[in-house]
């Protein structure tokens, strides 16, 4: 390994499970072509918890700055309950409060003593939900292609009834359907209670074109987006919805808190359920094993510092940075950051790409930056 200066780590998702309990027609993990869940076990071990957890407090106290560690799939509830509680322990027991702990869950397995364990533990869960059981359903369906909606929103119903809730509860995860109607996905989710709203555009790039992408010129989810912003508006009381938030940090000179927007870099490190260490997960779906590390680093033979001070790993962090022309001539580049790496993707030219939405980016910036213009005071 070489031994340069150390980037300092943000987020570690540890995938606490590798398989999962329902079938996603998006999913990047299982239905964009990678096979890495088939190599790994399907859940972490005794001894690639305690070996995780003997890392991430090393990193902690070397790198002297806190992180987020996120319990990620699969479907991470996956893990059993003893291992689970044997992880939280470890986790909270090694780092400070300040090292924020959630869990990303499709919501069908919280029971009342798992959520008893998370709020131990002052782990925070996102449920991921895509609106009303019409549009959730079309997409986030079981192995035998009955909808998931009632499973999840019993889960979240049984979240909102423990004691705990207003500490647990972060809020919902989704992803858009450009075809649908984004007031309907806003009013019922804050129907829901929900106390935040988190929203993702469907996986793909320009060789496998995202669901309901007609083209690279096309602007469908970023008039979805902006949609969504004019409900936001106009919402006397309204739910936090973290990339509408972002957007408007950054026109106004802020920066923003996500990965693919902005020029902050975000530096992100995967823990496998084998302990192997990996790239964003997300890179999954450019092709079998993208998200793989030439290295065969593992948590049971190698310190996360020691990986944080790699070309390899400086490298996967500056990927962020968008390298093809078309971005970096962009006037709005600054808060654009020209989108997530996985857009980029092309079978001929890798990464060497604008993003796949980047139309999408820029009309919805526009609509922003409009709207921003006509309502604050010059």
């Amino acid at each position: 390994m070489s031994g340069g200066e150390a980037i300092p780590i943000d987020t570690v998702l540890l995938k606490t499970a590798s398989r999962c309990n329902i079938a996603c027609s998006y999913c990047y993990v299982y239905q964009l072509g990678d096979r890495g869940w088939q190599r790994q076990p399907p859940t972490m071990s005794e001894s690639t918890i305690d070996a995780t957890v003997r890392r991430l407090d090393e990193l902690r106290r070397v790198q002297g700055r806190d992180f987020a560690v996120v319990l990620h799939g699969g479907e991470p509830l996956l893990l059993e309950e003893t291992l689970l509680r044997r992880l939280l322990r470890g986790l909270r027991a090694g780092l400070p409060r300040g090292c924020t702990l959630s869990v990303q869950t499709n919501g069908t397995l919280l029971c009342d003593r798992r959520l008893d364990m998370l709020a131990e533990a002052g782990v925070t869960v996102s449920v991921s939900l895509d609106g009303p059981a019409k549009i959730n359903d079309s997409r986030r369906v079981g192995f035998q292609g009955a909808g998931t909606f009632e499973a999840t929103l019993e889960g979240i119903r049984r979240l909102q009834r423990h004691g705990a809730a207003e500490r647990l509860f972060s809020g919902t995860l989704s992803v858009i359907d450009p075809s649908s109607d984004p007031s309907e996905v806003y009013w019922f989710l804050r129907g829901l209670g929900v106390p935040g709203m988190g929203f993702l555009l469907p996986d793909g790039n320009h060789s496998r074109l995202p669901p309901g992408k007609a083209g690279f010129d096309s602007h469908d989810a970023g008039a979805w987006l902006a949609g969504l912003f004019e409900v936001y508006m106009k919402d006397a009381d309204p739910v936090p919805i973290r990339v509408l938030d972002d957007l408007v940090k950054l026109l106004l000179g802020g920066s923003a808190t996500k990965e693919g927007m902005g020029r902050d870099l975000n530096a992100i490190l995967i823990i496998d359920t084998d302990g192997t260490i990996r790239k964003n997960d997300t890179l999954k779906s450019a092709g079998d094993g993208a998200d793989r590390y030439d290295e065969p680093w593992t948590v049971h033979s190698h310190s996360l510092r020691e990986v944080s001070r790699t070309a390899a790993f400086r490298e996967h962090v500056e990927m962020q940075h968008p390298t093809a022309g078309q971005c970096r001539r962009c006037p709005e580049l600054a808060v654009c950051g020209g989108g997530m790496p996985l857009y980029r993707w092309s079978d001929e030219r890798g990464f060497d790409n604008p993003s796949v939405y980047c139309a999408d980016h820029l009309y919805l910036i526009a609509r922003i930056r409009r709207y921003l213009d006509a309502h604050l005071p010059t």
